[in-house]
């Protein structure tokens, strides 16, 4: 049984870097960037004063790619190199004050409105009604899923020039790579998509192995999930999740992140445990599952720490 006393102690990732607790930030969007999504003075003082108060990991909030993945007004950018002096000046001020900082990598896809990102949504398959959040949308083109890859890749070199930890890739809550996973989502009938989860798994894999390749190992790379379907969240299977995170520990995660909403919540799968305990097995020992949704006192996240 995990206490308190090992939730605050130094937590060690496989690859070596090592955060002074266990205890994680994770990404909150709180839409307080500048409009072209320059950091602000109030979003960088916020993430400041979660170090300040001991978290060993704080993680900015979802971090727009490229122009048409931005989904909010007042959104994070790390889509191109004019962001990267405000980027330093909050890398630097975490790791003065003991934390590692991790950048969330976010595209939308459907999720992107074209009043915000000036351009049409895209997502694995045609939208044809908005429904579930999801605007209208076309399907992807090979080049706009190759192009997307790349531009998270370049993001996450972004990232390490500026002085973070590392970053994690946001394939979670509906997002482009999400909907790629998603079987009601994704019905392609090419590599990216269709029944095999190979296919729906393929566009976040790949945007994983180029961001590994292009940053050193040192460097954090992981990637956020939801176990399982959400509210409005389809095609989402429990142990295709799990396989997902397995395979995504063989392209070289360093950790996962189990976005649960609510860890109280048992699977919906598996009546009888939680998802996270399915993560948890389906991943090697040494490489971190991290879980978010409703943890507010010491015990709880020392019952769920492994």
């Amino acid at each position: 049984m995990t206490t308190i006393a090992d939730v605050l102690a130094p937590m060690r990732f496989p690859n070596g870097v090592t955060a002074k607790n266990a205890l994680w930030l994770a990404p909150l969007t709180n839409l307080q960037s500048d409009p072209d999504g320059t950091l602000s003075t109030a979003e960088e003082r916020w993430l400041l004063r979660r170090a300040e108060g001991g978290f060993g990991v704080v993680e900015t909030c979802a971090a727009f790619v490229s122009q048409d993945g931005k989904a909010w007004p007042g959104q994070l950018g790390i889509d191109r190199d004019a962001f990267l002096p405000r980027l330093r000046e909050l890398a630097d001020g975490l790791l003065a004050l003991g934390a590692l900082g991790i950048v969330q990598l976010f595209h939308g896809g459907a999720r992107s409105p074209a009043a915000v990102s000036g351009s049409e949504p895209w997502s694995a398959t045609a939208i044809a009604e908005a429904a579930s959040g999801l605007e209208r949308a076309r399907a992807a083109s090979e080049d706009d899923i190759l192009r997307t890859i790349d531009a998270f890749r370049d993001a996450a070199v972004r990232a390490h020039q500026a002085g973070f930890s590392g970053v994690e890739v946001h394939g979670a809550h509906g997002y482009v790579l999400c909907q790629f996973l998603s079987a009601t989502l994704n019905t392609r009938d090419d590599r990216w998509g269709g029944a095999p989860l190979e296919n729906r798994a393929r566009f976040l894999r790949e945007v994983v192995r180029a961001i590994r390749k292009a940053v050193p190992d040192t460097f954090l790379v992981g990637v956020r999930l939801s176990p399982e379907n959400y509210a409005a969240l389809t095609g989402l299977d429990l142990d295709e999740s799990a396989q997902v995170a397995a395979w995504l520990a063989a392209d070289g995660v360093d950790f996962v992140h189990a976005s649960l909403w609510d860890h109280h919540q048992p699977a919906r799968k598996y009546p009888g445990e939680n998802p996270y305990e399915r993560l948890r097995r389906a991943v090697p020992g040494p490489i971190p599952i991290v879980a978010a949704g409703q943890f507010w006192t010491p015990e709880e996240v020392a019952h769920w720490s492994s």
